[in-house]
């Protein structure tokens, strides 16, 4: 395989560094938990036992992440994120003589890792123009007699678009009547505004599906993530794929996870209500913005805005960071051009968003005028 490194990676907010920012709108998910907030109890962690853990994750947490996705706990394998999980999946299932359908722009996981595997790669390019829209008509025109795996993320990153659950179905009786895989990123299901939509993975036993406590629960330093598969064959072959990689995962980690998930139900309503509030703000800046454009999420709290095309891009983005100091995702980080720009309303405080808000009108005001 191949590596190449990431520019989402490389030019990350930590890479780039946190005392260089004054207003971070690069972030993809909800403000970064403190551990008290898990009410863990130092003392009695202090027993937990540092031995290998079950390969197939935290007992406990299996059932707890089976009983919100509509699976079994046997059908659910805890991974080191939803990273980890991509790159099991497409280790696990492609050979470079498979072909994959992606969509794009999209986490550059779901791309580079097939892509350092060498098989074939046909992208379904997401139109701004359309809404960035998923065509399950223009999806089935791509799907070829060697196609192992199309892959799929709703709400999708960095657009915050989502299927409908009719597109969904329609998803998988594709995958279904073509014998292929449906991989199934649902990392954001759970901030989706119209609710979230039945587990892929529920559905069809062609469909594999993928999320993490990283995004809705805020807490990306948990590394812990899921697969939930049912079918039987496949499960088993990702669970030696897992343990050739690191046999099981963290202890620790997954046992913060398991206490996080039991706070659940109590957390939602906030989250929920923090979304809400942070989406308000962007729609009601983006309504009175003409050097701006945007499609209006469905779900998650990153959007995809651009710039007008007469507002040069190289210029903006130097005099945001430089002069505002504003941090947002430029697009060439999802292979797109660089007028657009994935910009997280979730994380920032409501005061960072509102500065970093300004900053970008500013930058942009700026970069038109030659400033």
């Amino acid at each position: 395989m191949k590596y190449v490194r990431m520019p989402i990676e490389a030019e990350s907010p930590e890479q780039y560094g946190y005392d260089r920012i004054r207003f971070n709108l690069t972030e993809s998910s909800l403000r970064d938990r403190p551990l008290s907030d898990l009410g863990v109890d130092l003392q009695d962690f202090q027993r937990l036992l540092l031995a290998y853990g079950d390969h197939r994750g935290h007992p406990g947490l299996r059932e707890e992440i089976a009983s919100l996705s509509g699976v079994t706990a046997d059908q659910v394998l805890v991974t080191p994120g939803a990273a980890g999980a991509l790159f099991l999946l497409a280790t696990a299932l492609l050979e470079r003589e498979d072909h994959l359908v992606v969509l794009r722009p999209n986490y550059a996981t779901n791309i580079e890792t097939p892509r350092a595997i060498g098989c074939a790669i046909t992208f379904l390019d997401l139109a701004f123009e359309e809404g960035f829209r998923v065509d399950p008509g223009r999806l089935a025109s791509l799907v070829r007699p060697n196609t192992r795996l199309v892959s799929l993320t709703c709400p999708h990153n960095p657009t915050g678009t989502s299927l409908s659950e009719e597109e969904l179905r329609e998803v998988l009786d594709l995958a279904e009547a073509r014998g292929c895989r449906l991989l199934f990123d649902e990392t954001y299901r759970e901030m989706r505004f119209g609710g979230p939509l039945p587990v892929a993975a529920s559905l069809s036993s062609r469909a594999v599906s993928v999320s993490s406590l990283s995004k809705t629960y805020g807490i990306p330093g948990i590394r812990v993530g899921w697969i939930c598969c049912g079918d039987p064959e496949l499960y088993d072959l990702l669970l030696a794929a897992k343990e050739q990689m690191g046999i099981c995962g963290s202890v620790v980690d997954e046992e913060l996870a398991y206490r996080a998930l039991l706070r659940r139900a109590a957390w939602l309503p906030d989250i929920r209500a923090r979304i809400a509030l942070a989406f308000d703000t962007v729609k009601g800046w983006m309504e009175d913005q003409d050097l701006f454009q945007w499609v209006p999420p469905q779900g998650g709290v990153v959007c995809f805005p651009r710039l007008r095309e007469d507002v040069d891009p190289d210029r903006f983005y130097r005099v945001l960071n430089e002069r505002y100091g504003v941090f947002v995702g430029p697009g060439h980080w999802f292979e797109q051009p660089r007028r657009y720009m994935r910009v997280g309303y979730g994380w920032p405080k409501p005061e960072e968003l509102a500065g970093g808000l300004a900053g970008l009108a500013a930058a942009a005001s700026d970069a038109l005028e030659g400033r």
